[in-house]
């Protein structure tokens, strides 16, 4: 199996550390619904998932919930996004976390993701929290000003290698907006104060004063708490690089004195006809919105895995309907295997090979379209991408078989009447008939 590592930025054989691979992957702010941008990351994380199973691997997975910390500026700046939900919808901080972890989880039943061993609110490490910021201290990595505790990004000299930074760069283009009490431009609050006056619900008093975590140590926490460093594999999108993973690479050392990753993976995002998703832009689809137009869950991971995860991939509903004609075909291919016994040709070997080769479902794909495969390779594929396809194309009922027959023999009298009588008792119950030279063959419709 290999795996691109942005640490390294190459592909590389992957082994895990141990007899377990321990996989952490960045969640959610859970403030606001899903859109199928936010969605994209998590299935390709499930297909990593389910390629490590494959091979054969144990794995335990982290996946954490950030319901506090992560403000609006993805930095030190700005309104907490959880108060910024709870000011919309006029209710508290933790009812609008309750509310959206709860969409967000019923989304990945939807997308049929496996679910992670561990899911990990931020709000339950606030201990862990505390304990790696005193240990930071302790080691001479912090500092305190008026609205937080502080890393001192000059302490850690390999600060800037993970994200190939230009801090020097970075220090100039900060002198209109820099604070003062800032040692560096690159620096980051590790905890923040509540100002008095200043609205925050969530708080822990630390050092005499309220407060709360920064977003970036949350990550850092768990995984110590969890896992413990270093974990095999972490994953997030590729505008965690810059701030966020770099932090956490920085925190881990600065508390713990260990790496923290071995093999880091980041995706690319998604566009909606060749423009960011934007609410302003109207084009924050939902998966329910994807449901009023007639498509299932399944066709839109179906339009995901046909690329690759490190790919920008354009969304259109042209495209979309691509996938799930796809998805058909794959049904009703399945379906043959019903009617007559299809011997397969060793083509699971060579797709589950595809997407050993740094998850190349997009080849993967294309194996599988020029492949014959029996049932048992269906189910396998299946297991492989999680797309429901035997499960949503079950063999018809012995009556359907009945209907089926009499259709035949109704054509052979010329009863065309009945025939076609029959054609739409079955096209109602979405099942579709074709007659071919070895005889009559029955697909889904949809």
């Amino acid at each position: 199996m290999k795996l691109y590592n942005t640490k390294s930025r190459k592909v590389e054989n992957f082994k895990p550390a141990g007899d377990v691979v321990k996989v952490y992957t960045c969640g959610p702010t859970v403030y606001n619904y899903p859109h199928i941008g936010n969605l994209a990351a998590y299935t390709y994380w499930d297909l990593l998932v389910r390629t490590l199973k494959a091979n054969g691997y144990a794995v335990k997975r982290v996946l954490n919930l950030t319901d506090v910390g992560h403000l609006v500026s993805d930095g030190d700046t700005g309104e907490d996004k959880l108060e910024k939900g709870a000011a919309r919808e006029g209710v508290d901080v933790w009812e609008v976390a309750k509310r959206y972890i709860k969409i967000y989880l019923d989304c990945y039943n939807d997308m049929e993701f496996l679910p992670a061993d561990v899911v990990a609110r931020a709000t339950d490490y606030i201990k862990e929290d505390i304990e790696a910021v005193n240990l930071m201290t302790e080691h001479g990595y912090t500092y305190e000003t008026s609205d937080g505790v502080y890393f001192d990004t000059s302490k850690f000299e390999r600060y800037a290698d993970f994200a190939r930074l230009d801090l020097a760069g970075l220090q100039a283009g900060a002198r209109v907006e820099f604070s003062e009490e800032k040692r560096n431009a690159a620096d980051f609050a590790v905890w923040k104060f509540i100002k008095p006056g200043e609205k925050h619900a969530m708080r822990w008093d630390y050092l005499g004063r309220p407060g709360y975590p920064g977003w970036h140590l949350e990550c850092a926490s768990i995984i110590h708490k969890e896992l413990g460093e270093p974990i095999d594999i972490h994953t997030g999108g590729i505008d965690h690089i810059p701030v966020h993973h770099t932090n956490e690479v920085a925190e881990t050392y600065a508390a713990y004195g260990r790496e923290l990753v071995r093999f880091w993976l980041h995706c690319d995002f998604i566009t909606i006809d060749g423009q960011k998703i934007s609410k302003s832009l109207g084009n924050t689809y939902s998966l329910d919105d994807l449901g009023e137009r007639g498509y299932l869950p399944m066709d839109y991971k179906m339009w995901l895995l046909s690329g690759h995860y490190q790919g920008t991939r354009n969304f259109t509903f042209e495209s979309l309907d691509g996938a799930k004609q796809r998805r058909l075909n794959w049904r009703n291919r399945i379906a043959e295997c019903y009617q007559k016994e299809v011997k397969g040709e060793g083509g699971f070997e060579k797709i589950l090979e595809a997407v050993n080769n740094n998850l190349n479902s997009a080849e993967a794909f294309a194996l599988i379209d020029n492949s014959v495969l029996s049932l048992d390779d269906w189910r396998k594929i299946d297991e492989l991408f999680g797309l429901r396809l035997v499960a949503d194309t079950p063999d018809i009922a012995p009556e359907q078989y009945e209907l089926i027959k009499e259709r035949s023999e109704a054509r052979a009298k010329k009863d065309f009447a009945r025939s076609d009588e029959i054609r739409d008792l079955l096209s109602a119950q979405n099942i579709t008939v074709k007659d071919t030279e070895s005889g009559p063959v029955w697909n889904y419709i949809k």
